[in-house]
C-alpha cells in the first residue's frame, strides 16, 4: 500500500534509537516531516540525519519527553520549523525489570512519569493543532505485557496498562472531531532495549509461532498505516504486532 503524508508534519518521542528510528524514517518515507524527540539529544540527530540523507525533511530536539516546559519548547520549536502538528507517535519509554518487592515509591512513580503521564503531557500539548486543522493521528506505542503480563515488571505493565486505557477514553472523546487516537503493542521487537534486558532473545524468538524476533521496521508499518487517511474510520483500536504471540483483543 502506497501511503503519503505529504504536508503532514509528525512528531515521533523517543525516536533516536530502536522502535522510534524506525517509525521516524519510515514516516519520512511517506512523506511527512519529522520532529524526532528523544533525551538522547545526539541519538536524535543521528536519527533527522538518516532521513535528510534520504531526501526527506526532519529535524531533531533533544527532549526529556515526561517534563512539561521541555515539551512546550520543543512543540514550539516543531511549530516554528516544520508547521502545525498532526501526526504523533507516543513511542518514548524504559521497560525496567525488577522484582516486585524491590520497586520503591520512587522507582515506580519514575515509570509512571516516563511511560504514561509523559504521553499525556505531550498529547495536551499537541493536540490543539490536531483540533484545529480538524485532522489528527494519535498512535501510542503500548507493550504486548498488558495482556500477557511480564514477570518482574509490575511497574513497566501498569503504566502500558494506563496508557492503553487513556488511548481508548480518548478516542471517544475525540472521535467526532476528525482525530483518531490507536496504539501499537509490540510483541517481542529485536532493539537495544531487548538486547539489554536479561531475556535471552534468540532462545525466546525460536519459541513464537513465526520463530524470530520481530523488527521494528514491523512496528513502524504498523504506524504508518494508522497515520495515513486510508485508517480515519479506525480509532481506538489496537493493532498487535507480535508474531502471533496470542490473540489479545485488547
Amino acid at each position: 500500500m502506497w501511503i503519503s503524508n505529504k504536508g503532514k508534519v509528525a512528531v515521533v518521542t523517543g525516536a533516536g534509537s530502536g522502535i522510534g528510528r524506525a517509525i521516524a524514517v519510515r514516516l519520512a518515507r511517506d512523506d511527512a516531516a519529522i520532529a524526532v524527540w528523544d533525551i538522547n539529544a545526539e541519538g536524535a540527530a543521528e536519527t533527522a540525519r538518516m532521513i535528510t540523507d534520504a531526501g526527506g525533511k526532519a529535524i531533531a530536539i533533544g527532549v526529556d519527553c515526561s517534563d512539561k516546559a521541555a515539551i512546550t519548547a520543543a512543540a514550539q520549536r516543531t511549530r516554528a520549523e516544520l508547521g502545525s502538528i498532526t501526526i504523533l507517535v507516543n513511542n518514548a519509554g524504559i521497560a525496567p525489570f525488577t522484582p516486585f518487592m524491590d520497586i520503591g515509591e520512587e522507582l515506580f512513580d519514575k515509570v509512571i512519569r516516563i511511560n504514561l503521564k509523559g504521553p499525556f503531557l505531550v498529547i495536551r500539548e499537541i493536540m490543539p493543532d490536531m483540533v484545529a486543522a480538524k485532522w489528527g493521528r494519535i498512535i501510542n506505542i503500548t507493550s504486548s505485557s498488558t495482556q500477557s503480563g511480564s514477570v518482574g515488571q509490575t511497574h513497566y505493565v501498569s503504566s502500558k496498562g494506563g496508557l492503553l486505557g487513556m488511548t481508548k477514553a480518548l478516542a471517544l472523546e475525540y472521535a467526532p472531531t476528525g482525530i483518531t487516537v490507536n496504539m501499537v503493542p509490540p510483541g517481542f521487537i529485536d532493539t537495544p532495549m531487548l538486547r539489554a534486558s536479561p531475556v535471552d532473545v534468540d532462545a525466546y524468538a525460536a519459541s513464537m509461532p513465526m520463530k524470530r524476533v520481530g523488527k521494528p521496521e514491523d512496528i513502524a508499518a504498523a504506524c504508518a498505516f494508522l497515520a495515513s487517511e486510508e485508517a480515519g474510520y479506525i480509532t481506538g483500536q489496537t493493532i498487535s504486532t507480535n508474531g502471533g504471540r496470542y490473540m489479545g483483543s485488547a
